[in-house]
């Protein structure tokens, strides 16, 4: 979802849509495959040594962003004139063996306006899981100046994401030709195509990145974050997590309970589904916010989608996409819309209220024949530039989800599970339904069922649940708050619309995050936002 800055700014912290669940074709339902590796991100640690810990970052000018985080310009300097700073952290590829390879991975930087009140460095995870948080941080620079007066802005790429030894599979022209392709087969040569396809994908990733695929989980991940604590200077973690980045949160609250400084999490993964509950939550999600897009135009004059009622808009969006699996209209260049891309441009757009004007837009177009606004949507959320090159985002999405996940599908169970996701949501039911057998034949087996987050004795981490988002729904911060424990989960609930509730403009959201972030003022549990 990484496009141009216009499209992208509503989908970047997210957790991708496409796809969740770790899979393999031998109908097991959840062990370990026979002849396949486990993930070593649950491997127990030893000591790092001490030249890790000890390292010194060297920061300098910001590069422009490389074709893995998703290619354009050097960051501009925060107003005031502040530059943001890059530079590479030494971690072991396995902490099971720290005093073998190592890899680096990208970080970046903005330091705290107020030198003299100063209390360490924010680390922010823009969540994906694939999202380069080097490129996504300078986006947001703004809307997060006023934690700059006492804390360094810092995010990182994660391991096998962006330039922290980015996960690579299939090349741009094999992008283009996956993304055309149905991805809600109907019948036996159509599933054949789909399992072929995917097949093939997961033969690139193994091909030009399999020493690193058992190394890439949320474990290893959370490990680097205590490391980058250390290397920073810093006794405590002060953390901001985004939607996967609230996962990878929690996993760090309860391996490191007692280095928690102060900590948000925000657009909440629910800690307690595995991966079929989760995507059967996206499929309500993104219907839910479907049903809230419908709903506001059909109850305006000037919507350009016809239908009197959120149900008679939804028909006729059914119906637009039903002839576009029949027959795509002409798209970007020589490159066509087809159904799912269609579905997958709906989806971006539906991340925020933002990006509702567009979605309009381009649905209306897409009936006269001009797919470009609908393509260009589903490419923001696909990583694809203008220029036609992919950054690495879904393919690292695939290598830590199916790291992560223990949970394995067949195509028959795919198939029984069809219709629950069809009830959950007539326009998503398919797209997500199909998306449990993304990792089919993966070469590493999957780390857990569901992560464990319990934190006793963590500090207080508040947790903020927003009532209309579409990718991590509402439900999932009441779950993480309860996961992480009597008085460290600390609830607070925006009733908003789009992914994520601190950039949703709301006053009393933000107040009660930099009041706990700037003073260490902790909300109420239960405190709601209007």
């Amino acid at each position: 979802m990484r496009t141009s800055p216009a499209l992208r700014t509503a989908a970047l912290a997210v957790t991708v849509l496409l796809p969740l669940a770790a899979c393999s074709d031998d109908g097991d339902d959840g062990g370990t495959e026979q002849g396949r590796p486990s993930a070593a991100s649950t491997a127990s640690p030893t000591a790092t040594p001490e030249a890790l810990s000890s390292q010194k970052l060297d920061w300098r000018p910001c590069p422009a962003p490389s074709e893995a985080q998703g290619s354009g310009t050097s960051p501009s300097p925060l107003p005031g004139g502040t530059s943001w700073q890059c530079s590479f952290m030494d971690v072991p590829l396995d902490y099971a063996d720290p005093d073998g390879r190592t890899i680096e991975l990208a970080l970046i930087r903005a330091t705290a306006r107020n030198k003299d009140r100063r209390i360490g460095s924010l680390i922010f995870n823009f969540g994906g899981p694939g999202a380069s948080g080097v490129a996504t941080l300078p986006s947001f620079g703004t809307d997060y100046d006023a934690l700059r007066t006492r804390y360094d802005l810092v995010s990182f790429d994660p391991r096998g994401i962006g330039r922290s030894e980015g996960v690579e599979c299939s090349d741009d022209e094999t992008l283009d030709a996956r993304y055309e392709k149905d991805g809600t087969p109907d019948d036996a040569d159509e599933e054949k195509a789909f399992v072929d396809d995917q097949k093939s994908y997961i033969a690139d990733c193994e091909e030009n990145s399999g020493d690193e695929l058992p190394y890439v989980g949320t474990t290893n991940a959370a490990r680097d974050m205590d490391l980058m604590r250390q290397v920073l200077g810093d006794d405590k973690l002060y953390y901001f997590g985004i939607s996967y980045g609230t996962e990878l949160g929690g996993v760090y609250a309860h391996l490191y309970p007692k280095n928690v400084g102060r900590a948000v999490l925000d657009a909440v993964v629910d800690p307690t589904e595995d991966s079929l509950q989760s995507s059967l939550g996206q499929a309500e999600g993104f219907q839910l916010a479907l049903d809230n897009f419908t709903a506001d135009c059909a109850g305006r004059d000037d919507c350009k989608l016809p239908g009197a009622t959120s149900e008679e808009v939804q028909e006729w969006i059914a119906g637009l996409l039903a002839k576009l699996e029949k027959k795509p209209v002409p798209g970007l260049g020589e490159r066509e819309l087809t159904e799912t891309q269609a579905t997958t441009g709906i989806a971006s757009a539906l991340y925020s209220k933002e990006t509702w004007p567009l979605l309009e837009q381009g649905l209306d177009e897409a009936d006269g024949d001009n797919g470009g606004l609908l393509l260009a949507l589903a490419d923001s959320l696909n990583g694809r530039s203008e220029d036609g090159r992919y950054d690495n985002s879904n393919a690292a999405n695939a290598a830590v989800n199916c790291a992560d996940s223990k949970q394995r599908f067949t195509l028959e169970q795919t198939r029984k599970a069809l219709p629950e996701f069809r009830k959950a949501s007539p326009v998503f039911g398919d797209y997500l339904g199909w998306g449990l057998m993304a990792c089919t034949g993966w070469p590493v087996a999957g780390a857990w069922d569901t992560p464990d987050v319990s934190a006793p004795g963590s500090a207080p981490i508040l947790v903020i649940g927003n009532t209309g988002d579409p990718a991590t729904p509402y439900a999932g911060a009441k779950a993480m708050a309860a996961e992480l424990g009597k008085g460290v989960g600390i609830e607070l609930t925006y009733k908003g619309e789009g992914h994520g509730a601190y950039n949703g403009g709301s006053t009393c959201v933000q107040r009660a995050v930099d009041g706990y972030l700037l003073a260490g003022k902790v909300p109420e549990s239960g405190t709601v936002c209007g």
